[in-house]
């Protein structure tokens, strides 16, 4: 299988050594606007072919499927194009910037008739896995009140920023902010397990001051460092997320607490392979042992194949999480009113 690797920076080093561990897929075309970045890409994983757009790409073609990691303002004018010329597609989160944007990809997939996946990268944790399964078997019950939080700290470590990761602290570079790099993950985390759509959601959003005048360079920075939330699904049931990039001690932590009427699920780490239940009818904490998941991009590539249905979330769950979203941002600017989703 053919993949041409849309966008060079941030994660597409990472997709490419991902796509590089799976027999019998090559890494044939390289795209991106900054011609000595993108030479320097292909060089380092063996790209025998760049182009400068994705229209070039397409005119030559000799590709099955493309990754999209182009910065998340670039993702709907990017891969619509890809899909018109039936090429599958595996989208970075957020599918887009917009609901509107991302019902477009849904649409333009669907007619084109084939595999799309965005990548949610956190469904291949074990332990998330394993509540998703948990809770659909009926093992706590309804589900009542749930927890989540994504925390990060590298905002407040200005020494340590990567150039390539300045604009996802900038509104005017295409970021929204936390909301948009970690609230995605985390939406789609809990209520994924849930099993339930969002009905309602009331948003708070915080930007601290990280440099002098919040400014670095071209970059001004305010997009926002933190975003709460409170949610009610589609059964009533109520919960709590949080997102920010200002949570000292935490490099990288999604957790999630679930509860329901006959029992609760939590995922205290990412790391672990474990799962702490309270479950009927012995009523007691235990850790269960999750069994390894693949991660999306083995998904899309045996969706391709035609080896088993995309177990991977498909542009219609980015899309979803993306009116999540949108009510979220919203709300937000309306100082935390809640809105139906």
């Amino acid at each position: 299988m053919r993949i041409l690797i849309v966008g060079t920076g941030g994660m597409a080093g990472y997709h490419a050594g991902r796509y590089k561990s799976i027999p019998g897929v090559e890494l044939v075309g390289g795209v991106d606007v900054r011609a000595e970045q993108l030479a320097t890409f292909a060089e380092k994983h063996g790209i025998p072919n760049t182009f400068a757009s994705v229209e070039e790409a397409i005119a030559w073609g000799q590709f099955d499927a493309a990754s999209n990691v182009t910065p998340d303002r670039f993702h709907c004018s990017t891969t619509l194009p890809l899909l018109a010329a039936g090429k599958h597609v595996l989208c970075e989160k957020p599918l887009a910037t917009n609901a509107a944007d991302a019902f477009k990809m849904v649409e333009a997939a669907a007619q084109a008739g084939v595999v799309n996946a965005v990548n949610l990268s956190y469904r291949g944790i074990a332990s998330m896995h394993k509540a998703a399964e948990l809770v659909r078997e009926g093992a706590i019950g309804e589900v009542r009140f749930f927890e989540a939080s994504y925390l990060q700290a590298w905002a407040n470590h200005p020494e340590r920023w990567s150039p390539a990761e300045l604009w996802r602290l900038s509104t005017a570079h295409g970021s929204k902010g936390a909301l948009g790099d970690l609230g995605v993950h985390i939406i789609d985390f809990a209520t994924h397990v849930a099993a339930l759509p969002v009905s309602d959601v009331s948003c708070r959003f915080a930007v601290h001051n990280k440099v002098p005048g919040n400014k670095h360079g071209e970059y001004v920075l305010d997009a926002n460092d933190s975003a709460t939330m409170q949610l009610k699904l589609a059964n009533g049931a109520l919960g709590t997320i949080s997102a920010t990039r200002v949570a000292t001690g935490h490099g990288n932590d999604l957790r999630l607490k679930i509860y329901g009427t006959k029992g609760a699920l939590e995922v205290l780490s990412i790391e672990d392979k474990v799962l702490r239940a309270h479950l009927e009818p012995d009523g007691k904490w235990q850790t269960i042992e999750c069994p390894l998941v693949p991660e999306n991009y083995l998904r899309f590539v045996s969706a391709i194949r035609g080896e088993d249905a995309l177990r991977a979330p498909d542009f219609a769950r980015g899309a979803e999480v993306q009116k999540v979203l949108d009510a979220a941002e919203k709300s937000a600017a309306e100082e935390g009113r809640t809105l139906s989703v």
